[in-house]
């Protein structure tokens, strides 16, 4: 037994030599990169790749109209995909590498606020949820800003410690980097700012930031250089934040009131797994236990943004699961420091069973990245559908158009020479906005086309009956069902114009 015990202790010391952040980056690329292909995009991956294809004039116009909040992501993806393409894995690739440099960068926290042993396993738990594979392999702001969070974090414990104007500006840049891609994670202030009261009023030993050497009378007579590094960062997202307000009504219609069932549920959504959400919260729990007041940023860093969307999300329809994403870092690193009072081997055994319970929903989300998982929408076996049976002169509708699943671009992204879309008189581009325009009369549009192929939502047997309003009528006087495929979550049909027309 002692010699097990001293081969340990021998292996722990060789570990100590490798940089801390190297096993959650490694770990969180692997897991992160398998599969990442897998799921075909889903419809919020779609508008990114709607707006990524667009100019940066067409992008301010699109700003204009809708999703202000996401344009400077937006904006980045058009660099990117200029430089790489438009592939499923090349629009994913960002959110890898974000989700990765966040493992690491969680590491070097958990190592600066605690000890090595937290930070190492607070990246290696983070690596292996399968919220981190969820947003690391999706077309979404989500894995940017959960890096931004931590990297701001980390220099703000920095500039702390070592307080100086080129400290502060880099913590600057990074909040306000932060709000640029993710307006909702400039709560992370709150939890910063009762830290910085804390290291002001009662020292940086209270607020859990004090190093071992530092002399923290003279230190915290510099701590309200945070109110001025925050300053030119609320100065610079007040434009995009009173834009995304104004366009509310639009942009988050399909958000209800938040309920307090809504808050249980929490991780569950965040970590994309009830089980592993619940054990995370366990464990996180008993690591702010063990911290005491070392515990003070990442405890606020978890609750204090929860919290305050919970509070407005009673009063504006704001809850989003997935906007919170950002702070399950923070709750890694409380359960880390759990986990880091056990032996190495005990510590790696949680991991791995943080990882096998989350093996199901890991499988789950590299099938479809829908909610629930259970019903898919099938763009990709629509679009071949479409692209085996397509012949010159062919047109194609869509019911319904203005709709969430962006049926119109599911099916442009995977065709290369998609029907034409016989009733649009302004596309989405030209108007500024994420669905385009149709024909007001549909069954002068539809003159003199006899072949037409119809893609609706949902499983239907009878995908005409299906059809509302004007377009409905006019497609049923003129048009009779040839054949019908249906396809997860939508159906696509061969209309043929009817004898005699």
């Amino acid at each position: 037994m002692g010699r097990l015990s001293e081969s340990t202790g021998a292996a722990w010391e060789h570990l100590r030599r490798v940089p801390v952040w190297l096993a959650p980056a490694l770990l969180t690329l692997a897991v992160t990169v398998t599969g990442l292909g897998s799921a075909q995009l889903w419809r919020d991956e779609l508008a990114t790749w709607s707006a990524a294809s667009r100019s940066p004039a067409d992008l301010a116009r699109l700003a204009g109209t809708i999703d202000a909040a996401t344009g400077p992501y937006y904006l980045l993806m058009h660099g990117w995909t200029a430089l790489v393409g438009d592939s499923t894995i090349a629009l994913r690739v960002p959110a890898v590498l974000a989700m990765t440099v966040a493992a690491g960068l969680l590491a070097v926290l958990g190592a600066r606020l605690v000890d090595r042993r937290t930070g190492l396993f607070a990246g290696l738990l983070f690596a292996v949820l399968p919220g981190t594979s969820r947003y690391g392999q999706e077309a979404r702001p989500y894995a940017l800003a959960t890096m931004l969070a931590v990297l701001a974090t980390l220099l703000l414990v920095a500039a702390l410690r070592r307080p100086g104007w080129a400290r502060w500006a880099g913590y600057a840049a990074a909040v306000a980097a932060l709000g640029l891609i993710h307006l909702i994670a400039l709560t992370l202030l709150a939890a910063h700012g009762l830290v910085v009261l804390l290291a002001w009023w009662r020292g940086p030993a209270t607020a859990g930031v004090a190093s071992r050497d530092q002399d923290g009378a003279a230190r915290d007579r510099r701590v309200w250089r945070w109110v001025v590094s925050v300053v030119p960062v609320a100065l610079l997202v007040a434009p995009l934040l009173l834009k995304a307000r104004a366009q509310r009504s639009r942009q988050l219609n399909w958000v209800h009131l938040v309920r307090l069932d809504d808050l249980t549920a929490l991780p569950g959504g965040v970590a994309q797994s009830s089980v592993v959400g619940g054990l995370l919260v366990g464990v996180a729990a008993l690591g702010a236990a063990r911290l005491g007041r070392r515990a003070v940023l990442p405890v606020s860093a978890v609750l204090l943004p929860v919290l305050l969307l919970f509070a407005a999300g009673e009063v504006v329809p704001l809850w989003v699961p997935r906007y919170l994403v950002f702070v399950v870092p923070f709750a890694c690193l409380l359960a880390g420091a759990a986990v880091a009072a056990v032996s190495v081997p005990a510590g790696l055994a949680v991991v791995v069973l943080a990882g096998l319970l989350g093996l199901p929903d890991q499988a789950a989300l590299r099938r479809t990245h829908e909610w629930p998982r259970s019903a898919p929408v099938d763009y990709a076996g629509a679009a071949r559908v479409i692209g085996d049976g397509q012949r010159p002169g062919d047109a194609v509708v869509y019911s319904p158009r203005q709709s969430w699943l962006f049926l119109d671009l599911g099916i442009e992204y995977h065709l290369d020479d998609p029907p034409r879309d016989v009733l649009v008189t302004e596309d989405e581009v030209r108007r500024g906005d994420l669905w385009a325009a149709e024909c007001p009369q549909p069954a002068q549009c539809l003159a003199g086309t006899t072949r037409v192929w119809l893609v609706v939502s949902g499983r239907h047997a009878e995908p005409l009956s299906a059809v509302t309003g004007p377009k409905g009528e006019a497609l049923r006087a003129d048009f009779t069902v040839a054949q019908v495929w249906p396809r997860p979550g939508l159906t696509v049909a061969l209309l043929t114009s009817r004898p005699g027309r």
